[in-house]
């Protein structure tokens, strides 16, 4: 049994190296993560998973926090995740937490954003690829799953030099964020500090990986 996986970026997708998984990656780009989603279905895998970072959108959710989707939220609608592949990989998971996700179409980056989000959705987290993988799944009716580590907690706001650090391949974008910080000297600490968040966030996930069991926990 293989599972085809959607992250982000080059970061998340070297977490899981494993022969259960077909692990691909769309750069933060939603109609890429539904293209590849949609590719996937055709290897003919048993269910689909969205894995990687994710923003915070509730007070007081920690960065290194990992959140085991119970729905995506996805303008009007929600759809759940199979519910069994989420009692199993609760199991597996104690420490955690089950949630609703925001499927984002761009980076939230300002922190009253991210408050008006929580409260309008009670979504946990946002990223940009658990929307497109839960339709193409609900599309194809086979088993859909999302596991997002907090990168970004929701009282902070992102520096700009985040919005540009980041490339469409899944890598960084050095001479964006070095052009942003000679722009703006200030924001250096604020962008130390997301990249130390940032790795709480896959250090969550690379210890969450080996604990998932076969299938990535969907039997």
């Amino acid at each position: 049994m293989r599972v085809g996986v959607v992250t982000g970026f080059r970061a998340e997708a070297a977490v899981l190296k494993r022969d259960d998984a077909i692990v691909t990656m769309s750069g933060g780009d939603p109609a890429k993560s539904l293209a590849l989603a949609e590719a996937l279905l055709r290897e003919g895998i048993a269910g689909l998973m969205s894995f990687g970072l994710a923003g915070g959108l509730a007070p007081r959710v920690a960065p290194g926090t990992l959140v085991l989707a119970t729905g995506i939220v996805d303008r009007d609608k929600v759809r759940d995740t199979d519910a069994a592949w989420l009692a199993r990989l609760a199991a597996s998971l104690p420490e955690a937490v089950p949630g609703r996700i925001l499927a984002g179409e761009r980076i939230i980056a300002n922190a009253s954003d991210k408050r008006r989000l929580h409260l309008e959705t009670g979504a946990l987290a946002v990223d940009m690829e658990s929307g497109p993988v839960a339709l193409a799944a609900s599309r194809a009716n086979i088993p859909f799953m999302a596991i997002r580590a907090i990168a970004d907690p929701a009282e902070r706001s992102l520096p700009p030099a985040a919005l540009v650090g980041l490339t469409a391949s899944g890598g960084y974008a050095i001479g964006a964020i070095l052009r942003s910080l000679l722009l703006e000297p200030r924001q250096l600490p604020a962008l130390i500090r997301l990249a130390r968040d940032s790795r709480r966030g896959l250090d969550a996930l690379l210890r969450g990986g080996a604990h998932l069991g076969p299938g990535l926990g969907l039997g």
